[in-house]
């Protein structure tokens, strides 16, 4: 993937109101995996803090859930191509942003499922109007 101007949130439309984000970042610190049982029965889950390259390197703590965690890949110092969802819940009048990996890989490693030429990075002022929204 290729960064413009240090910029690493990668955006692809794949319908009118989707979008893929995804980042490459550079593995720095592996938290403590989380375990438990919960209602649907035992899970797993891995937070990671990953730093982006650039002029303003930034860092992004990631979990990953259940069987997307690869212990074999998960080392620091990998370059991580990640992509993820980001959701925000409120609980007692506080927000909480959570960013979750649904696909983690090396960086570079070729796939089946590369993103297409019309790739764009996200711009606020490319959006037309309030409708463009997924909210």
């Amino acid at each position: 993937m290729t960064a413009a101007k240090g910029r690493y949130i990668l955006f692809r439309t794949f319908t009118a109101n989707n979008y893929l984000m995804q980042l490459t970042a550079k593995l720095v610190q592996l938290l403590p995996l989380q375990t438990g049982t919960g209602k649907n029965g035992a899970w797993k889950k891995q937070d990671i803090i990953v730093e982006t390259e650039g002029q303003y390197p930034k860092k992004v703590c990631i979990s990953i859930w259940g069987d997307k965690i690869n212990e074999s890949l998960l080392k620091e110092g990998t370059q991580l191509s990640i992509s993820f969802d980001v959701e925000s819940r409120e609980y007692n009048g506080r927000w909480y942003t959570d960013v979750k990996a649904w696909k983690v890989e090396q960086a570079g490693a070729g796939t089946a499922d590369k993103a297409p030429n019309d790739e764009v990075y996200f711009d606020e002022g490319q959006m037309d109007s309030k409708e463009d929204l997924p909210f």
